[in-house]
């Protein structure tokens, strides 16, 4: 790695710090979480800290819950991953609005151009009228720019950068950063899903991190300097979440080199374990755990499993760091 990188990463970790003791947000850097950062600095809301199960933002009294999607996506519309009754039942309160935000991920830096606000009450309406005949064993459905439009009654609303906003300066740096670091190593998308941990892994293996994302370019995480392919799982903890498992994707892992298991620590943006071990024992354990799980809970809305701290010892894992 060189010095440059070195001197990027450190001032990334600096940025952390400052939004953690700032914002009390630990985690900048994961799920797209900078989009909702961009999105919060150009309508002036306040972040609230967390990822999952909370809203996003906050204006006095009101909660904001942000669906985005970037122009450059496959799939240009809004996907909400759970419209169960209880998720239904959380929209529909007055003090709830959801804004359907698109990022212009072609400029350079991503731009946060147009969006839709929509009382919470009203998105919650919308959801349980449109999803009753939807058979999807995910409970997941897309929402489109036309349907809100049509369905909803609603007028899109135009935006620039918000030059004055809470979070303008760091946002402005961080991008900055960003773009250098891609055009150091090659990577695309480093602020996209967990790429950014994924680049820090790569660092500590000498592996070369695959840009591509879907399809079968985009079917293995990283590389070594002999072309050897690796699947990367992160976590925050000793648990290593496996979705969307299908046996196609099962028997993908067997392609791979191994299967590489590790920790970071997403606060001060260090990677502290990682453990390599050899899909021919990963994937007979997660077929097990799969099993265990159907006869458990019956049909399963997703194939999704977890390896555990005790699970190193079975799928035979070495400690690489």
């Amino acid at each position: 790695m060189e010095i440059n990188e070195k001197k990027l990463i450190e001032r990334m970790r600096e940025i952390q710090g400052l939004f953690f003791d700032d914002y009390g947000v630990d985690d900048i850097w994961s799920n797209s979480k900078i989009f909702e950062i961009l999105i919060a600095n150009n309508l002036n809301h306040d972040l609230i800290p967390g990822h999952s199960g909370s809203k996003d933002a906050k204006s006095g009294s009101i909660e904001y819950e942000y669906k985005h999607y970037k122009k450059l996506s496959s799939n240009h519309s809004w996907t909400f991953n759970d419209f169960s009754v209880n998720t239904i039942q959380k929209l529909n309160s007055e003090y709830i609005s959801v804004i359907f935000a698109h990022i212009d991920d072609s400029a350079s830096p991503p731009q946060f151009d147009w969006f839709y606000e929509i009382d919470g009450i009203d998105v919650s309406n919308y959801l349980a009228k449109y999803t009753q005949l939807i058979k999807n064993s995910r409970k997941m459905i897309n929402v489109s720019s036309n349907q809100l439009e049509t369905r909803v009654v609603c007028n899109k609303k135009f935006i620039n950068f918000n030059n004055e906003g809470k979070y303008a300066k760091e946002l402005k740096e961080i991008f900055f950063i960003i773009d250098k670091l891609e055009e150091l190593t090659g990577i695309k998308n480093l602020l996209t899903s967990n790429k950014f941990w994924e680049y820090l892994v790569a660092i500590e293996l000498n592996h070369k991190v695959n840009s591509e994302q879907g399809g079968r370019a985009g079917a293995h995480d990283a590389y070594d300097n002999e072309g050897k392919s690796y699947e990367y799982k992160v976590s925050k903890t000793t648990s290593w979440n496996f979705q969307d498992i299908s046996e196609n994707v099962l028997k993908k892992y067997y392609e791979d080199e191994a299967i590489i298991l590790a920790i970071v620590d997403k606060k001060n943006l260090r990677v502290t374990s990682i453990y390599s071990a050899l899909p021919q024992n990963v994937v007979p354990r997660l077929e097990e755990k799969l099993a265990e799980k159907k006869l458990r809970l019956g049909n399963l809305r997703r194939l999704q499993v977890s390896l555990s701290k005790g699970d190193l010892e079975k799928v035979k894992a070495k400690r690489l760091l």
